[in-house]
Formats: C-alpha cells, sequence, structure tokens
C-alpha cells in the first residue's frame, strides 16, 4: 500500500508542477505581448540620456542668438539659477522648452 501511497503522492506533485509551469507560461505571454505593444518594436534601443555639455551647447547657441533672459527663466522653471543647478532628468523637457525660442531680431 505504501508503494501506491508514494505514487498517487508523485502524481499530485507532477500536477501541481504542470499547473505552476501553465501559469508562468501565461503570466509571461502576457506581459511580453503588453510590454510589445507599449513600446513599438521589442528591439527598439533606449533613448540616450542628455548630458549636461549637449544642453549648454545649446541654450548657450539660444543666448547668443538674444534669448538670454528666456533662458533665465527657464532655468528657474526648473528650479536653479545655473544649468549644473538643474536635475538631468529634466534636460529633456528644458531643451524642448528652448526649442521653442525663434531668433531674436
Amino acid at each position: 500500500m505504501s508503494r501506491m501511497s508514494d505514487m498517487a503522492q508523485t502524481i499530485k506533485e507532477l500536477r501541481s508542477a504542470a499547473a505552476a509551469i501553465s501559469d508562468a507560461a501565461d503570466w509571461l505571454t502576457k506581459v511580453f505581448s503588453g510590454e510589445s505593444q507599449a513600446e513599438g518594436t521589442p528591439d527598439s534601443p533606449p533613448e540616450p540620456e542628455l548630458t549636461l555639455e549637449q544642453v549648454r551647447a545649446v541654450l548657450a547657441d539660444k543666448s547668443r542668438k538674444g534669448h538670454t533672459a528666456e533662458i533665465r527663466a527657464l532655468l528657474q522653471k526648473y528650479g536653479a539659477a545655473k544649468l549644473s543647478g538643474i536635475d538631468p532628468s529634466h534636460y529633456k523637457a528644458l531643451l524642448a522648452d528652448a526649442e521653442v525660442l525663434t531668433d531674436a531680431t
């Protein structure tokens, strides 16, 4: 009888493992199908981070074109008096705000 009991326990464990594998496969399918739809193509490279030097170059160019006061206002908008005081997570938004400045005449 012990042998039958062991066999029954083994079968129960196999069924439990099969159910866990099936649940894991369902979860992976859900996660990766949702991710690829949300991000477009799964192989697209991440956008490179902007550096202080890149942002400084754009802002300096805008300043030379007569937008010094607007650049100062933008820096204050992002919480600093100087570019070095701006949180790098705000660089992209700062540049987007600066790009709308047109040449002063």
